[in-house]
């Protein structure tokens, strides 16, 4: 990340305060590439339990706000709130396991931060956030940028006419409550960290700039490259050039009225693949600004019930993964977090992990890029999704938008996920199938898939009947037999999967606390999970069309649905590592097997 030298600053005047004075704007791809300043680190915050600096005592938004940072100017004014004598936490981070007090709070928090601004012509200042789970309003200076739903998506606002020279402040309500119609719902089975659990940074750009580009392999045969560009404003004749060095390749392109261009092209590069990950550094100019990435090439398909990897059938020995800290609880972020976590599953033997259920950070994709390790991103359509609601179905929408806005040009995503359990109904089936069409709409070049249930069980048959294998490339489903069923039933099993597509069991597992030991029909011990996973695997063994699965889960993960004291004491215990990073007896089952795939 660079240092932003300086920032544009345009004097804005007065604006009533709830007024929206800055811009949201479309996401800004690869917003590292850009020079940035990190508003990273300690910010000052206040619990603000009753939402008492926004609403006035009749609950409708007020002027005189928490927003404006307002100070005493007479020793007779009230002002019942100080951001400066207010403690400090660490940004990115959550709340919860940064203030005892809030480990289990739900509500509003105030945040702010103080940053210097030096004047400079002819640029514009972004204000972009990793993610803030869930719902926040952002001010600048006291005026308002914008606001933002969804916990677990970037999205950045455009405040150069807010910014003044010298100290500015931002400041940001962020509230976790969960409602009915959000995405997730009311009920979900992971910790809801509430704060801004990403990083902050601002971002210098040119009044034109690339707002968005995509660079893939769309053939094996000759190689054939497709790179496209879109600016952030619709004007025709900006030069903008391709530049591969390692492949001798340059090719320049104008933009049409539309501020879009595209090319195809012929290239001969390495592929990637999880045993050679190989990137290319890729020079992008527009106009006389360069920005840079890597970028790897593969290919990704499906052949009746193969997955195929460059063209060559592939087994996806993968484990799902929350995102929470290695050791112990916490939202994680960064990439020594997702090092340790991916390091983890490469020592089990994995190819490919599931990111559930919701977009994970940036870092966790793109260090899992570089280690070759395949991912299936997934947006947080869990359970019991508001169907008929068209809100919800437009926040599901700019989650599934967003997230593969941002990855679609790392190789190693290889599946967009949008659901996970979702019952059964026809509406839920015009819900799921907009997005997934969606999806496709976007980008064309990876799989859809997303955890479906079994349903029609009876005795030792399941069979799988879902009106979305219309829309998926690859059909997967969670199943726990052994948990939710007697383990002693997988021997027995057969399964029914009428589809001519891929099969990946996206789900199974069972829980234990690590250190407790006893006979492997005794809930909750090493050895119980131990012979749950021995009897999973040898049943997986006989599904057709087997082409992976993601076990849950790769870590115990906090949970406030899990309260068996002594045993769970708020973690969901299927993890083949403890919450403190220790291995259970199940890891070498699942190690073992994957060693024969």
């Amino acid at each position: 990340m660079k240092t932003l030298l300086s920032i544009l600053m345009l004097m804005a005047g007065m604006v009533f305060p709830q007024a929206w004075a800055g811009e949201k704007l479309p996401l800004i791809q690869n917003v590292n590439a850009y020079e940035t300043m990190s508003l990273n680190g300690e910010w000052n915050y206040i619990v603000d339990v009753q939402e008492e600096g926004y609403y006035d005592y009749r609950m409708k938004p007020m002027q005189w706000g928490f927003f404006q940072n307002a100070k005493p100017q007479r020793p007779e004014d009230l002002i019942e709130y100080d951001f400066d004598k207010s403690p400090t936490m660490q940004i990115p981070g959550d709340w919860n396991t940064q203030d005892e007090r809030l480990f289990f709070y739900e509500g509003t928090v105030w945040f702010k931060k103080s940053f210097q601004a030096v004047p400079m012509q002819e640029c514009r200042t972004l204000l972009y956030f990793g993610a803030v789970n869930y719902h926040c309003h952002v001010w600048v200076n006291g005026k308002k940028a914008g606001e933002h739903i969804g916990g677990f998506t970037p999205f950045n606002f455009d405040i150069s006419d807010l910014l003044i020279e010298g100290e500015n402040t931002v400041i940001v309500k962020v509230d976790n409550k969960r409602h009915a119609e959000d995405v997730p719902t009311q009920i979900f089975d992971w910790w809801n960290y509430g704060g801004i659990t990403r990083d902050v940074m601002l971002v210098k750009v040119l009044p034109v700039y690339l707002e968005d580009y995509n660079l893939q392999l769309t053939s094996l045969e000759g190689r054939q490259l497709a790179f496209s560009v879109k600016l952030n404003k619709a004007e025709a004749d900006h030069t903008v050039t391709l530049n591969i060095p390692e492949l001798k390749l340059k090719k320049t392109i104008k933009t049409n009225a539309d501020g879009t261009a595209s090319i195809s092209m012929k290239a001969k590069p390495q592929l990637w693949s999880p045993e050679n990950p190989k990137r290319y550094q890729v020079e992008i100019t527009l106009d006389n600004s360069i920005i840079s990435d890597s970028i790897g090439f593969r290919m990704i398909e499906t052949r009746g019930k193969q997955i195929l990897l460059n063209g060559q059938p592939i087994f996806l020995k993968g484990i799902s993964i929350h995102e929470e800290k290695p050791n112990g609880g916490g939202r994680a972020n960064g990439t020594e977090d997702a090092n340790t976590l991916l390091s983890w599953a490469k020592e089990l033997g994995c190819n490919f992990v599931r990111l559930a259920h919701y977009p994970h950070n940036e870092y966790m994709v793109c260090e899992a890029e570089r280690m070759g390790i395949m991912v299936w991103s997934e947006i947080p359509c869990y359970w019991t999704i508001d169907w008929k609601n068209a809100k919800t179905f437009e926040n599901a929408k700019q989650q599934l938008s967003d997230m593969i806005r941002r990855d679609h040009n790392r190789a190693n995503v290889i599946i967009w996920s949008i659901a996970n359990e979702t019952p059964h109904s026809a509406e839920r089936d015009a819900f799921l199938s907009r997005l997934a069409k969606h999806a496709r709409s976007l980008d064309n070049t990876r799989l859809i898939s997303m955890a479906m249930e079994v349903t029609g069980a009876a005795n030792y048959v399941n069979r799988l009947n879902d009106n979305m294998n219309e829309y998926v490339d690859v059909v997967s489903f969670n199943q726990y037999i052994g948990w939710y069923r007697d383990v002693n039933d997988a021997p027995k099993m057969t399964w029914e999967i009428p589809y001519d597509k891929p099969v990946i069991i996206s789900e199974f597992g069972g829980g234990a606390k690590y250190g407790y030991h006893g006979a492997k029909n005794q809930r909750w011990t090493e050895e119980f999970q131990e012979n749950l996973y021995r009897e999973n695997t040898a049943m997986l063994d006989k599904i057709d069309g087997l082409a992976g699965t993601t076990p849950w889960i790769l870590k115990d993960f906090r949970s406030p649905r899990r309260v068996l004291p002594d045993i769970q004491d708020y973690y969901n215990r299927k993890g083949l590592f403890s919450d403190k990073g220790e291995k259970k007896l199940a890891f070498y089952v699942l190690k073992q097997w994957y060693e024969g795939k």
